[in-house]
């Protein structure tokens, strides 16, 4: 299973690669062609209503207007160009750098520095870790975030590398369920990550041992790699993400709830914050995930095994979660008797048909 996983994530690992290389190319020719389109429209705007009308509509002039919703009195927002050169010629770049700078890392930390191997030989003995609770809520999570994520993608980079090589039509479709899957999963997401906030956080709560967990990078790079500094159930670096994931979750949520809903009297000023804010946080998590991936499927040795089965093996959870190791090896569900005596409970338990 894991393995397969790890087949499935190379492939598109390597996919997201080389769109992100077709985009670079293909950016320098869209925005030729939007620059020419939109010389065309402003010669047709001043040939239709006169020099003098486009030039008080470009500046930001109020004109008149039977509506009484806010700013529709403007027809063309000034600051609002500031937040397309801000979105478009710093933001969407820096994040298309970021996102690949975080895939060239991985693949650098998998081939120089190597995953993080088990000092000893697995003993066969299961330690129970995650519940079935547990394990719904954190594939559901990753299943929303990693659509939204790539639909989101879509949206912003799509006009880059998809937009120049398929058919009008196909890019329209494309875009439009894009669109409509990251407005009506939004709200899904934020169910799921209020759940997982509420049901770890207590196991998230820094302590002394994390600070040496640190200083020894988590026994994963440099002099200290293969040491399995101590931890308790979660070490420093599955806390941080998690605090990561809460604090830039939240403002997520909340600018995608603007974005999303814009019958509070909204202004283009609140959607355009929203949208940067909505976007830069989107980022940071998007880059932490990759690294996140990273040490579940390929970093570490049988670190996927938690998260599919509930069970990691005896050595495993000695050597990175010692302290939380030492809580619970004598508990009862953690005996090998108990086990075999479940199992063949459920052996000699008779059929439904019968």
């Amino acid at each position: 299973m894991t393995k397969r996983i790890q087949r499935w994530l190379t492939v598109f690992v390597t996919a997201l690669m080389m769109a992100f290389s077709v985009q670079v190319m293909a950016a320098e020719a869209t925005a030729n062609n939007e620059q020419l389109g939109e010389s065309v429209v402003k010669k047709e705007v001043i040939g239709f209503a006169g020099a003098d009308y486009w030039r008080a509509v470009k500046d930001g002039q109020k004109g008149y207007t039977t509506s009484g919703w806010p700013e529709h009195d403007v027809l063309i927002s000034v600051p609002g160009q500031t937040w397309y050169i801000l979105k478009e010629k710093w933001m969407s770049p820096l994040g298309a750098m970021a996102i690949f700078g975080s895939l060239l890392m991985v693949t650098f930390a998998y081939f120089v520095v190597g995953p993080l191997k088990l000092s000893k030989p697995k003993t066969g003995r299961k330690i129970q870790r995650w519940s079935r609770m547990d394990r719904a809520l954190h594939w559901s999570l990753a299943f929303t975030f990693l659509t939204l994520g790539f639909s989101g993608l879509t949206l912003v980079y799509g006009k880059h590398f998809i937009k120049p090589i398929v058919p009008t039509e196909v890019w329209g479709w494309i875009i439009y369920i894009a669109k409509q899957y990251h407005n009506y999963m939004g709200p899904l997401f934020a169910i799921i990550l209020l759940a997982v906030v509420v049901k770890w956080w207590r196991k998230s709560i820094f302590n002394k041992v994390d600070i040496d967990w640190f200083k020894k990078m988590g026994g994963m790079v440099g002099k200290h790699k293969g040491s399995h500094p101590k931890a308790g159930f979660s070490n420093g670096g599955e806390k941080a993400l998690f605090w990561l994931l809460a604090f830039f979750g939240v403002f997520i949520v909340i600018s995608g709830f603007v974005l999303d809903f814009p019958i509070f009297d909204q202004t283009r000023r609140h959607m355009e914050l929203s949208n940067l804010v909505h976007m830069i946080s989107a980022l940071i998590l998007i880059c932490g995930f990759i690294f996140h991936i990273y040490i579940g499927l390929f970093g570490m040795e049988a670190g996927l095994d938690g998260m599919v089965t509930g069970e990691v093996d005896e050595t495993w959870a000695r050597e990175h979660h010692s302290e939380w190791f030492e809580e619970v090896k004598d508990l009862p569900e953690n005996q090998p008797s108990y086990r075999e005596a479940q199992q063949h409970e459920v052996k000699s338990k008779p059929s439904s048909n019968t």
